[in-house]
């Protein structure tokens, strides 16, 4: 079916007329200042290993990422293109970014540079608005990406399908798949998830920032202890359609409760290990555990915060001081500053590395095997980046550090793109079951349990 009737189908019964709003601050305050448990972690690791890759291991890497898709599970290039220019690709060259004032993470020259095979685009928008808004404002980052990939088409190609996603990258095109980052823009119906997958949707994670209706969030108060029966069924329906089921940013709870439910691999498309560094958006052990079971994939990510315990306890003692000014001097928003300025003296920022991104790979492995293991980077998501990963043309770098640490060959090409490639096509293959034995769901959000 050809994109603009499916949009049609989306639009039909649906008259929405709110104005789009910038979710771009929002999603980087979040990623920043979550707040997280005390600490079990680990000790911190250095920040840089001292032995540095060799040319022979960075030529290896090279070859590597040339032969299987280096996949990457979360970019947020279409938030920036929203907030920054109203989704408008004339306003913005996206060849080269770095010129910009505020220059970005990703454009094509720096993907082609870190040898990206595929990239799953998010199309986030925030969470902290009607959802009926975010609904609409989810069809508008749909149709970016579609644009993008059309206006690039030589760079770009669609991908809903594994096979698809490897013919792109025969092609020598970026294998371009999306991402919906937060439940909340289904607005609690199933109707709209089935739309959603058929404007080519194909992982959802289940909630963002704020717990939903039908299920809790890491980084929100818990409403449900988990998901409720519609959140069941929403991951029930997510099987049925061959949607991945994205367990990034929800409670451990929910986490549980979606690999009870789900008949198909799970993933995580941006998350690290909660053992490593204890910080309530990544992974414990426990739950690591059942990912293997479940034959799931952990897409690490690159967000300092969860990467980085000397840094995650630095960010909540910042916090815990502002809080503390701002109670002992209510009103003078000099005095909060000054304050900050003579604790942030007295108390250097940390900063996460490449190593520590490393690290987090070594865990995983250690506990349930490379087989397991993604990346899923979140750039343009977030405001700084680990040294050495400072924009999307460093993946080799990872690479050739993993190459260092003593990881085989195998074990890159299924970490770049392997490990997720066996999951996309399980869950293709645990649809095409589903659909011989039940149609959709007409489940509503306001049915009694």
């Amino acid at each position: 079916m050809k994109r603009c009737s499916l949009f049609v189908i989306l639009l039909i019964g649906l008259f929405i007329q709110f104005t789009s709003i910038d979710a771009l601050a929002q999603k980087q305050t979040k990623s920043q200042a979550q707040k997280s448990t005390k600490s079990q972690a680990k000790k911190p690791t250095k920040a840089l290993a001292q032995a540095q890759p060799t040319d022979g291991q960075r030529a290896k890497v090279k070859e590597i990422l040339s032969s299987v898709p280096l996949v990457d599970g979360h970019n947020d290039v279409p938030i920036q293109y929203r907030s920054r220019v109203g989704n408008k690709l004339s306003a913005m060259d996206f060849w080269n970014t770095r010129a910009l004032s505020r220059p970005m993470h990703t454009d094509i020259e720096r993907l082609k540079k870190g040898q990206v095979g595929a990239q799953f685009w998010s199309v986030f928008v925030s969470a902290n608005q009607p959802e009926q808004q975010a609904l609409q404002q989810t069809m508008e980052q749909i149709d970016f990406v579609y644009r993008l990939v059309d206006k690039y088409p030589n760079e770009f190609g669609i991908a809903l399908t594994a096979d698809q996603l490897e013919e792109q990258f025969k092609a020598k095109r970026i294998a371009s798949l999306i991402g919906i980052e937060g439940g909340h823009s289904i607005a609690n119906s199933l109707g709209a998830l089935r739309q959603f997958y058929a404007l080519g949707a194909r992982y959802m994670t289940l909630t963002h920032s704020r717990s939903l209706d039908w299920a809790d969030s890491a980084t929100d108060s818990v409403r449900h202890g988990g998901l409720t029966p519609f959140g069941r069924e929403v991951v029930r329906e997510m099987n049925r359609l061959g949607m991945l089921v994205d367990i990034s940013h929800v409670s451990p709870a929910v986490m549980s409760h979606a690999l009870d439910v789900t008949e198909a691999p799970v993933i995580f498309s941006h998350s690290s290990a909660r053992a490593v560094c204890d910080h309530v958006r990544n992974v414990p052990d426990s739950i690591l555990v059942r990912v293997k079971q479940n034959k799931g994939i952990v897409m690490v990510t690159f967000v300092p915060s969860y990467l980085n315990e000397t840094l995650r306890l630095h960010l909540e003692a910042a916090e815990a001081e502002s809080n503390r000014l701002k109670a002992a001097h209510a009103n003078d928003a000099t005095a909060i500053e000054e304050g900050m300025n003579r604790w942030r003296t007295a108390n250097p920022e940390p900063r996460a590395t490449l190593a520590d991104v490393a690290d987090h790979i070594d865990h995983i492995r250690k506990l349930i095997g490379s087989e397991y293991i993604g990346i899923g980077g979140d750039y343009d998501g977030i405001g700084s980046l680990p040294l050495g990963l400072e924009d999307v043309g460093t993946y080799p770098d990872l690479f050739a550090e993993l190459l260092r640490r003593g990881y085989t060959e195998q074990e890159l090409k299924n970490i770049a793109g392997l490990n997720f490639l066996r999951v996309m096509r399980e869950v293709e293959r645990v649809a095409e079951r589903l659909q011989t034995q039940r149609g959709p769901s007409e489940m509503l959000f306001t049915d009694k349990p």
